[in-house]
């Protein structure tokens, strides 16, 4: 469904990234794993059409995406929920939403539909949708953050770092919302430094360092790998 290719990255002489090939295949959940700076966050930026690949192929559902504009991968289907939420603090929770629907802006019904599922999976922010997006909790921000990244209609989910920040109930709420989101039928790539979280609800993880993958399996053989468990996991 999602295939990267040997695809290469540089922030002008620095190789962000260099031959990195992954896939995600229809219904999915796959975890990317990596300290800060290995790569993830470059992975998904040059994905979702934000950088330019140096080199290499990224396809979605057989579609070129490299050299198309970060809108038209949106309309292909292809969304990223960044790192750090980005939200506009000072508009309403609903302002924020909505301006994930708008690739979808001419179709009225289709996003009352959609933000009518957002705001199921977050129940909170029903009560919050006036408030304006800055004075919720941590938590209830980046449930807006996923929620306008569903707004867009993703049929591949970029998640990156959702945990950052946040109390660990809080991300076991956030983490539930990720696999019902996933089961519902959406693909979703998760880049996590939370490992063990990440990898209870994965199917598949990738692990990153220096730009490079260097390591890749079904979530078992890798929570029980011992160099993952040392690295990541802390046991």
């Amino acid at each position: 469904m999602l295939t990267l290719e040997n695809v290469s990255l540089k922030y002008g002489s620095f190789q962000a990234l260099d031959g990195v090939s992954l896939n995600a295949k229809e219904g999915e959940l796959v975890v990317l794993l990596g300290a800060n700076g290995a790569g993830k966050s470059s992975i998904f930026l040059t994905t979702s059409g934000i950088h330019r690949a140096a080199g290499g192929s990224i396809r979605f559902h057989n579609q070129e995406l490299v050299g198309m504009r970060a809108a038209q991968i949106v309309e292909a289907g292809v969304v990223q929920c960044p790192e750090g939420r980005k939200l506009f603090p000072q508009m309403s929770v609903l302002k924020n939403l909505m301006l994930g629907a708008y690739v979808h802006r001419r179709d009225t019904a289709g996003n009352k539909k959609r933000l009518d599922e957002v705001l199921a999976l977050f129940p909170i922010l029903e009560q919050k949708k006036d408030d304006p997006a800055g004075s919720l909790s941590g938590g209830q921000q980046q449930m807006v953050a996923i929620g306008r990244a569903m707004m867009s209609r993703p049929k591949a989910l970029l998640l990156d770092e959702p945990s950052l920040g946040l109390a660990p109930l809080v991300v076991k709420q956030v983490f539930e919302v990720i696999q019902q989101i996933n089961r519902a039928g959406t693909t979703v790539l998760l880049a996590e430094q939370n490992a063990f979280a990440a990898l209870k609800i994965a199917h598949r993880a990738y692990v990153i360092e220096g730009g490079h993958i260097v390591m890749e399996g079904d979530r078992d053989s890798l929570l029980n790998n011992e160099a993952v468990r040392r690295a990541y996991i802390g046991a």
